[in-house]
């Protein structure tokens, strides 16, 4: 009795605080309290991985179903005075965007695993999953049966809902389109708390608003993941270049390789770039371990700046290796890489998808994990690739690091024009990804301030030079903004916002729109 009675006056709390007209029964869904005003989970709730702002909810709700999900919204929907309502998976957001000033964090994804575990379709190839599941539970539960999703992240412990309502890319992309590319059906609750199914042919508008809609139409409940055989083997590759229109050539070539069998392209395309001399030897080791270190200036055509090109090809347990060798091989001989420069491994399909949790490990034992996160991702159209180059790799950037610089192209005909995802207006773009730490060793270039001002000088330079990025995982803090990052989006965008989630409810943190009830809210 004691628990609930301190429960009971906790949601008095919650309603004095936001003004509700509820009884506090009303706040206990199903048949176990499932509000929570621990103040562990409040303080969990109130971080990110950004690790770069912090603001505690009212309360977070731990959902068993759909419906949970469903009647704390509708609370906040037909309240006289409202609240805010976000979804949460990982924690994995940079900003801020999953937090809820005054509101309800809504915990997706948690320790007690997904509330329904995924239900795998062998004859359909799909998987339906809970919207909080790890990718990292949804390959183990399809692996079972022989089958995996086509298109990945590159860190498998991240929310299905998370990833969709940004898009989900990695090096398959330019092959399969993001993770959005690949999803039949999603279940989705709604600014209303209305629980919908929505696919292409099925409440469409709801579909592709949600898919990369940065959780503000609704919180996905479920997802249909389209699924295929599963490789048991990869064969990874790193070749290095000097050389930057020729990397980007050898870049793009491979993914317009996109519509050719199997045997005639790789599986996977990615790359980075390293200004960093112990970037370059960390990552050998980690990758190949070298006897001998190498510095950037002995390979680096004058330069102080190496690109290096990852690139898979998957196999299965019962492929004949002569074969693999030789398809690796014609590729191999069509690229102009650094001779030499060419180092490889094979290693089991699960552990190249995991391969980042190995680093986050490693990190996690050095301290080096929980610090902040000053990441920046954006698109760049091809047609401005190199003067970003010129720019930023080689002007904004110095010669230390501390995180990858990703960069790879993709292509545009594998994105859906009709989702909420704005991408560069050419028919290649690349993904620049700056994930860096903030560091306090001493080094002046590592700490927070200096790494934050190079994400903002790089972005004036963009606009200096007109260079029409996109940024990817956006974070603007104007509405002014956000209209400019839609542009010719913004009417459907906003049209959509009106009919799913009229009050402005949800997802507040992404700060695209305030809320109908802002002055009952501590202000932003």
């Amino acid at each position: 009795m004691a628990p609930i009675l301190l429960l009971l006056s906790a949601i008095c709390h919650l309603i004095v605080i936001v003004g509700l007209t509820l009884h506090p029964t009303d706040f206990l869904i199903g048949t176990e309290p499932q509000l929570s005003f621990n103040r562990t989970d409040l303080h969990s709730a109130s971080l990110d991985f950004g690790k770069m702002t912090s603001i505690e909810p009212t309360a977070v709700l731990h959902p068993s179903s759909a419906a949970d999900v469903a009647k704390i919204i509708k609370l906040a929907y037909e309240s006289g005075h409202g609240f805010v309502v976000s979804a949460r998976g990982h924690g994995h957001s940079i900003n801020g965007q999953s937090q809820a000033a005054n509101g309800v964090v809504v915990q997706m994804s948690g320790s007690s695993g997904a509330p329904v575990a995924p239900v795998v379709s062998e004859k359909l190839m799909y998987v339906d999953v809970w919207g909080g599941e790890l990718w990292i539970d949804v390959l183990k539960s399809t692996l079972q049966y022989g089958l995996a999703p086509k298109s990945w992240t590159d860190y498998l412990y991240l929310s299905v809902g998370g990833t969709l309502s940004n898009a989900g890319i990695s090096g398959q992309a330019f092959n399969h389109g993001p993770q959005i590319s690949n999803v039949h059906e999603v279940d989705v609750v709604t600014g209303k708390g209305e629980v919908v199914t929505c696919a292409e042919n099925k409440n469409s508008e709801l579909f592709h608003a949600v898919m990369g809609g940065l959780g503000q139409f609704g919180i996905i409940t479920r997802a249909r993941i389209a699924l295929e055989a599963s490789p048991q083997r990869v064969r990874w590759i790193r070749v290095l270049y000097s050389n930057f229109s020729v990397f980007t050539h050898d870049q793009e070539y491979l993914i317009s390789l996109h519509g050719q069998p199997s045997s005639k392209k790789f599986d996977y395309v990615e790359g980075f770039v390293i200004v960093d001399e112990g970037l370059i030897n960390n990552w050998r080791s980690s990758f190949f371990s070298p006897s001998n270190p190498v510095k950037i200036s002995s390979i680096a055509d004058g330069g102080n700046v190496l690109y290096c090109l990852e690139i898979t090809k998957n196999y299965y347990n019962h492929s004949d290796p002569q074969s693999v060798d030789q398809e690796v091989d014609a590729l191999l001989e069509q690229l102009n890489y650094i001779p030499a420069s060419v180092f490889t491994t094979d290693l089991p399909y699960v552990e190249f998808l995991d391969r980042v949790h190995k680093a986050e490990l490693k990190l996690r034992s050095k301290g080096l994990w929980d610090v902040p996160h000053p990441w920046l991702n954006l698109f760049v159209p091809k047609s401005r690739i190199a003067d970003f180059d010129q720019g930023v790799f080689k002007g904004i950037l110095g010669n230390k690091t501390s995180g990858p610089i990703l960069i790879y192209p993709m292509n545009k005909n594998k994105w859906d024009a009709e989702t909420s995802v704005v991408t560069p207006n050419e028919e290649v773009f690349y993904l620049v990804a700056l994930l860096r730490s903030a560091l306090q060793n001493g080094d002046e270039a590592l700490t927070l301030e200096r790494l934050s001002d190079e994400n903002r000088q790089i972005l004036k330079f963009c606009k200096d030079e007109k260079i029409d990025i996109k940024q990817y995982l956006p974070h603007y803090t104007t509405q002014e903004d956000w209209m400019d990052h839609y542009g010719e989006k913004w009417p459907q965008f906003y049209k959509r916002k009106m009919e799913f989630d009229p009050r402005h409810i949800l997802a507040t943190g992404q700060r695209i729109f305030e809320p109908s009830f802002i002055s009952k809210m501590k202000s932003w």
